[in-house]
C-alpha cells in the first residue's frame, strides 16, 4: 500500500507541471489592464481544489479581486480542524519607471523555467508555490488514503500584494465558517536548505506623515532668516529628540506593554547562524547602531523601532535659491512587538509630538493606512511542537527559531478575531528573489515542504 508520503514522492514531477499551469497566470493584482487573469487564477484555483476532492468549493466576491475558499470536514467533531492562508496575486515583474527591470529577467517571468533545480517565475515562491504545497500534501493524503487526518480549510485572496483590502472585511462575515484551531500561513522563508527555521514573532506596524508649518507662504532667507524658526530645522530637531544618544525611543510610554525576552528566546535566538559582520555584509553597513543591551537579532525582532522613512521641505531643486520654505513633513513608521497596541502607540507619539513643538510653529500628525498587529506564538505552543518536530522528521534537524522583524498584517488579523495560533511555516530561500527578477521556487524546497506538512497534519491531532 502506498503512503501519502511515497505518493508524494511519486508525484513529484506531475505536481510540478501543475504548478506551472497555475503560474503561467499573470495574476497581478495591482496592475487593472489584468483584472480577468487575477479571475482566471482564482477559477484555476477552484477547479484544482474540486479535482482533488475539496469541498464546499466557493469564489468568494469582494469589492475588489475574489477569495477563493474550499474545506474537507469529514475526520469528525472530535477532530482538530486547520485552516490554511494563502494568496494567488503576484506581484509586477516589470516597473513602468524602471524599463531594465524586465530585461533582467533571464526568462519570461510568466513563461515558468526549470534552471539547476530551481523553477524560476513570478510567484514561485511569493505565493502560488507555497499555497500549492497545502494543495498537493492534501492531495496526496486523499490519494494515498481516501481520507484525511483532520478537517481543514483553505482561504486564498487575491490581494495580498496590494495590503489586502478587502480581506478585513470577509473575515469578520465569515468568522463563523473559518472557525478552526490552528492557522497555517506558508509565506516565508527558512534560513538555507539544510537549516530549517520557524517564524513565531511578527512586528507589527504604525505609519505616520508628521507635518510642520511656519507661516503661510515662503519667506526670503535675507529678509527674515535669523526671525523665524525654519520649519525644516524645526523638524530636524523634532525628530532628534524622538531618541536618546543609545537609540533608546523617547516617547513617553511607548516601551510600557513590551513583552520582553525570556532568557529561553534569548539562548534560541543566539542559536541562529548569522553573526554581527554576516549581518553588516548583508546591508553592505560599516557600523552597527541601536540598543547595546540587546543582540543584533534581538533589536530587530523582538524590540520596537521609531525609523524616519522620509523627510521633504524647503528648496531641493538644482541650484540655488534662498528660501526659508513655509513647511515640512517627514514619513516615520513605527515596528511594534507584543503586546504593543498600534492604536495605543499612534496616539502616544502623537502627544509626544505636540508636547515637544515648539510655540514657533505648528505640527501635525497624520496616520496613513491601515496598521499591522504584533504578532507572537509562544514557541512552548503545543502546535509549535509539532510543527518543529515536522521540519526535523524531513531535513533531519530542529529548526531555528527566528523573530521576524517584517510585518504580515493578516496574521495580525487571524490571531487577534479567530483568537487561535498562527503558525509561520515557510519553504522558500533567503536568495528567492521575491519582488525582484529571476524569482524562482527551489524544487527542493517544494518537495520538502509536501513531506513537512504531511507530517504536521497527521500529527497535528497530538497538539489538543
Amino acid at each position: 500500500m502506498t503512503t501519502p508520503y511515497e505518493y508524494a514522492e511519486k508525484n513529484h514531477d506531475q505536481f510540478i507541471a501543475e504548478l506551472i499551469d497555475f503560474l503561467k497566470i499573470e495574476s497581478v493584482s495591482t496592475d487593472k489592464t489584468r483584472y480577468d487573469q487575477v479571475n482566471q487564477a482564482a477559477d484555476w484555483l477552484k477547479d484544482h481544489c474540486v479535482n482533488i476532492g475539496l469541498e464546499n468549493v466557493e469564489i468568494m466576491p469582494t469589492d475588489g479581486h475574489p477569495i477563493v475558499y474550499a474545506d474537507w470536514l469529514h475526520a469528525g467533531d472530535d477532530k482538530p480542524t486547520v485552516l490554511i492562508y494563502g494568496h494567488y496575486d503576484v506581484q509586477p515583474a516589470d516597473d513602468p519607471n524602471d524599463p531594465s527591470m524586465l530585461a533582467e529577467w533571464v526568462s519570461p517571468p510568466f513563461d515558468p523555467a526549470i534552471r539547476d533545480g530551481h523553477l524560476y517565475a513570478r510567484g514561485a515562491t511569493d505565493d502560488k508555490g507555497q499555497t500549492f504545497i497545502h494543495l498537493k500534501a492534501f492531495d496526496s493524503q486523499m490519494k494515498a488514503t481516501g481520507t484525511f487526518p483532520v478537517n481543514i480549510k483553505f482561504m486564498i485572496e487575491g490581494e495580498e500584494e496590494i495590503g489586502s483590502p478587502n480581506l478585513l472585511p470577509y473575515l469578520k462575515e465569515n468568522l463563523d465558517r473559518l472557525a478552526c484551531d490552528v492557522v497555517v500561513v506558508s509565506d516565508s522563508d527558512v534560513l538555507a536548505p539544510d537549516k530549517p527555521s520557524m517564524t513565531y514573532a511578527l512586528r507589527g506596524l504604525v505609519y505616520t506623515e508628521i507635518h510642520v508649518k511656519g507661516g503661510d507662504s515662503d519667506l526670503h532667507s535675507g529678509s527674515f532668516g535669523g526671525a523665524v524658526h525654519n520649519p525644516v530645522q524645526a523638524l530636524a530637531e523634532i525628530l532628534a529628540q524622538l531618541h536618546d544618544a543609545n537609540g533608546t525611543i523617547t516617547v513617553p510610554g511607548f516601551y510600557d506593554d513590551v513583552v520582553p525576552l525570556t532568557d529561553e528566546e534569548r539562548e534560541l535566538l543566539a542559536k541562529i547562524p548569522k553573526t554581527e559582520a554576516e549581518f553588516m555584509a548583508e546591508g553592505k553597513l560599516s557600523a552597527l547602531w541601536g540598543e547595546k543591551e540587546y543582540t543584533v537579532l534581538e533589536r530587530v525582532g523582538a524590540r520596537p523601532t521609531l525609523e524616519i522613512n522620509g523627510m521633504i521641505g524647503g528648496f531641493t531643486g538644482d541650484g540655488q535659491k534662498t528660501v526659508i520654505g513655509k513647511s515640512a513633513m517627514a514619513k516615520v513608521s513605527c515596528r511594534l512587538v507584543a503586546n504593543q497596541d498600534p492604536d495605543k502607540i499612534f496616539d502616544l507619539l502623537k502627544r509626544h509630538i505636540t508636547n515637544i513643538t515648539p510655540d514657533s510653529i505648528t505640527s501635525e500628525v497624520k496616520r496613513l493606512g491601515a496598521h499591522a498587529d504584533p504578532v507572537l506564538v509562544p514557541i512552548d505552543n503545543a502546535t509549535v511542537k509539532v510543527a518543529s518536530e515536522a521540519y526535523e522528521a524531513v531535513f533531519g534537524t530542529q529548526p531555528y527559531f527566528i523573530r521576524s522583524g517584517g510585518s504580515i498584517p493578516v496574521v495580525g488579523f487571524y490571531q487577534t478575531m479567530l483568537n487561535v495560533p498562527v503558525l509561520l511555516m515557510g519553504f522558500g530561500l533567503p536568495d528567492d528573489n521575491l519582488h525582484a527578477p529571476n524569482e524562482k521556487f527551489t524544487l527542493v524546497m517544494f518537495e520538502r515542504g509536501v513531506q513537512t506538512m504531511l507530517h504536521f497534519y497527521n500529527n497535528i491531532e497530538t497538539a489538543f
